[in-house]
């Protein structure tokens, strides 16, 4: 198809995760309690953490971003979702697709981002605890989270404008929930080889660099709490950072399944399905791990219900 033609496409038609109609009552129902847990766990996080002021640190700036950053990830595709199965209608318009491709990469890198910079965090409080107020202070803390916005925002604009000079047939299927990436250039009658080029060098770097940083992090903490001699010192040191790795551990071990279950199955169904662990599943969970494994986040959730408590009932007396 020639160039000329791109100027024809309207929209693109969304195939979700079943098209049996039986079944979507179903699928809105759970995507939109699992949609719900997740802004609402996320929030709870961001106004605990801003509401208390021993939680005013390094470690839980960083997480209050995190949980900012997973509410905009999931909102980027499941209301959309949503709202196609309410309609029942599966059209996405070719401005929304790009739109939505842009925001979900965004969000995407930024959690892989914001994670090695956690995992930094927790190196230099547990392997250089007297410097760590000195060298994570409040202006590097700003700087990193506003670097990684900035080189993220490049970094999606980049694919964004690399998928504007593709061609598409009209009213095209794309088999998936969301305007995928990698789903949208296969479905190209363009040639795409300088866009999977591109994937695949970007995912190199956006991916593979943070992950290695991550790793040679905590393989440094893990250096320092074996040199530790009293276990319950091991044991205290080793607590700081379990939420975080538990966090790691499952962002990560999501999307390498999705991207083993688009390998070895070769469906775009069972990719489609897969994406549901790290589009919704991830970013649902992490307020539980981070509340359920951190006194700290507790206590400031108690004293926030506490003091909302007080404020209702100051306001009715």
């Amino acid at each position: 198809m020639e160039s000329g033609n791109k100027t024809q496409i309207s929209k693109f038609l969304l195939l979700g995760l079943s098209e049996e109609p039986e079944v979507q009552p179903l699928v809105f129902g759970l995507f939109l309690s699992m949609y719900l847990i997740t802004v609402f766990g996320n929030l709870l996080i961001i106004l605990a953490i801003s509401s208390d002021s021993q939680l005013h640190t390094p470690m839980y700036f960083f997480l209050s971003n995190l949980s900012f950053v997973d509410i905009c990830f999931t909102s980027t595709t499941i209301p959309k979702m949503l709202w196609n199965i309410q309609t029942q209608s599966e059209v996405i318009t070719y401005a929304g697709c790009i739109t939505q491709i842009y925001f979900y990469i965004l969000f995407a890198t930024l959690d892989d981002i914001l994670l090695s910079v956690m995992a930094y965090d927790r190196f230099v409080a547990i392997c250089h605890p007297l410097h760590y107020t000195v060298i994570m202070n409040p202006r590097l803390c700003g700087l990193l989270v506003l670097m990684s916005w900035i080189v993220n925002a490049m970094y999606s604009l980049l694919h964004t404008l690399m998928v504007l000079r593709l061609s598409f047939c009209p009213d095209l299927e794309i088999p998936h929930f969301f305007c995928e990436l990698y789903q949208l250039v296969q479905l190209a009658s363009s040639d795409t080889f300088l866009n999977s080029m591109m994937m695949y060098l970007a995912a190199l770097l956006m991916a593979g660099g943070p992950f290695a940083g991550i790793l040679y992090s905590y393989s440094k903490i893990v250096s320092c709490i074996c040199r530790i001699s009293s276990i319950q010192g091991k044991y205290k040191a080793f607590s700081t950072c379990a939420s975080h790795l538990c966090v790691v551990s499952l962002f990560y071990c999501t999307v390498l399944g999705v991207y083993f279950t688009s390998a070895v199955t070769h469906s775009s169904h069972s990719s489609a399905i897969a994406s549901v662990m790290y589009t919704m599943v991830t970013p649902m969970l992490n307020p539980f791990i981070y509340s359920l494994r951190n006194k700290d986040i507790k206590r400031a959730l108690r004293k926030f219900f506490w003091m909302a408590a007080t404020r209702n009932q100051l306001s009715w007396d």
